[in-house]
């Protein structure tokens, strides 16, 4: 795979065979990865604090159901 040096960026090259450009910066490629980890991270942590409020709304709207029986029963 040839490579050529990118003028003026020392840590950028060119694939000749497809003319792609590829930073050869490791620090800034794991400081990518781990960004892209943490967004992942915080989209999960919403999804499960979604996931528990349509839990307890549930629960709620049966406790509420079960107290309407109580007070129409009596």
């Amino acid at each position: 795979m040839a490579r050529l040096q990118v003028k003026g960026y020392s840590h950028l090259v060119r694939e000749v065979s497809s003319s792609g450009i590829v930073n050869t910066n490791v620090t800034e490629y794991e400081t990518y990865m781990k960004r892209i980890k943490a967004r992942e991270q915080h989209s999960d942590e919403i999804r499960s604090a979604v996931k528990e409020i349509n839990t307890l709304k549930a629960e709620l709207r049966e406790i509420k159901d079960l107290i309407k029986e109580l007070v129409n029963g009596s």
